[in-house]
């Protein structure tokens, strides 16, 4: 039996925490993977925040939404950055999610266009807001891609960025394939009180 992969390892990160009810956002809809397992997961009662720059991503998760069976969450997708997030999430949200997700890199669809991807400036912005929004013990999971034109320099930064958190800001973790350099990887952080 092998390791989990980065993805399995994010949503693990995630379900031992996200309870029914929580409110959570995905910060990079893509999609909707990401999006309909926060969903699932914090059922009716809860509320899930999706973000993407990309219209067509927005309704690539929309459709997967449409699609779920089980009884998911209310989502609301937003049309944006996620260097944006705590000016577009309602203020009575700030401060009480209990999950962040990112899935760094590109668009992961056939139509799309793959020259548009995160960019370190805005990922490193949306990390810091992150924080801010979380509750306390509330965990973000950033999944990164190196092996693309880019993504190495913005897993680099991310890096740097979750390592040079202060011990009581929060505490960060890293799940990587050390043989294969270029292979994604997932960083998560579990805020401190």
């Amino acid at each position: 039996m092998g390791f989990i992969s980065v993805l399995s390892f994010a949503q693990k990160q995630i379900s031992e925490r996200l309870q029914p009810g929580d409110i959570a956002v995905d910060a990079t809809a893509g999609t909707g993977a990401d999006t309909l397992f926060l969903a699932k997961i914090c059922g009716k009662r809860g509320k899930v925040f999706a973000f993407d720059i990309q219209q067509s991503a927005l309704e690539q998760t929309g459709a997967r939404l449409q699609q779920a069976e089980a009884s998911i969450a209310e989502v609301q997708l937003i049309l944006g950055s996620h260097a944006e997030m705590q000016m577009s999430l309602p203020s009575e949200v700030i401060g009480k999610v209990s999950a962040i997700m990112f899935n760094l890199g590109y668009l992961p669809s056939q139509e799309a266009d793959q020259s548009i991807i995160t960019l370190t400036e805005s990922t490193l912005t949306a990390l810091e807001t992150s924080l801010n929004i979380l509750k306390p013990r509330g965990i973000i999971t950033i999944v990164l891609y190196p092996g693309h034109a880019g993504g190495d320099q913005e897993a680099v930064s991310v890096e740097t960025w979750a390592a040079s958190l202060p011990p009581s800001k929060g505490q960060a973790i890293m799940y990587k394939q050390l043989q294969r350099p270029t292979a994604p990887y997932l960083i998560a952080i579990e805020k401190k009180c």
